[in-house]
């Protein structure tokens, strides 16, 4: 092709070109907002200026808890139940937890437990498959310990 035979680089070829590219910058964040609002909500609490308020409390219920030095451990069985072993607690506790999807997929379950014979303390409830995280209270001599567990 000679000069004499192009065409020439007028207005419409650059608002083309605009169109284009601010369409495709809209269109992938359009994708990742959609995406990102689907597998989390965003709340981590209710209401952050309470949370605050509470910071501290939370702070030295935490540093109580970590002085009893109980430990927990959740795996799931075969059947779907959880069974939580305790180390480091004393006789008589008592057990429940929530269970929370990481991803806000599910619905949130309460869990309630029987002890074993073998001294583990086993879900009433199965768990449907998944990962989920487990949030373990324990209550023994008037005294209460919470941790939380990853379980798939």
């Amino acid at each position: 092709m000679t000069a004499a035979t192009r065409k020439p680089f007028t207005g419409r070829h650059m608002l083309a070109i605009m169109i284009a590219f601010f369409g495709v910058v809209i269109a992938v964040n359009f994708a990742m907002a959609t995406l990102a609002s689907a597998t989390f909500s965003g709340v981590v609490v209710r209401n952050s200026y309470v949370a605050s308020q509470q910071f501290n409390q939370w702070l030295d219920h935490a540093k109580a808890a970590e002085a009893l030095g109980w430990q927990a451990a959740a795996v799931r069985e075969a059947d779907g139940r959880v069974a939580v072993s305790l180390k480091g607690v004393p006789a008589g506790a008592q057990v429940r937890a929530d269970a929370w999807h990481p991803l806000g997929q599910r619905a949130d379950r309460a869990l309630s437990f029987v002890r074993a014979a073998d001294g583990r303390f086993i879900s009433a409830a199965p768990l449907p498959a998944g990962r989920w995280t487990i949030r373990i209270e324990v209550s023994a001599g008037g005294r209460s310990w919470r941790t939380e567990e990853p379980i798939s």
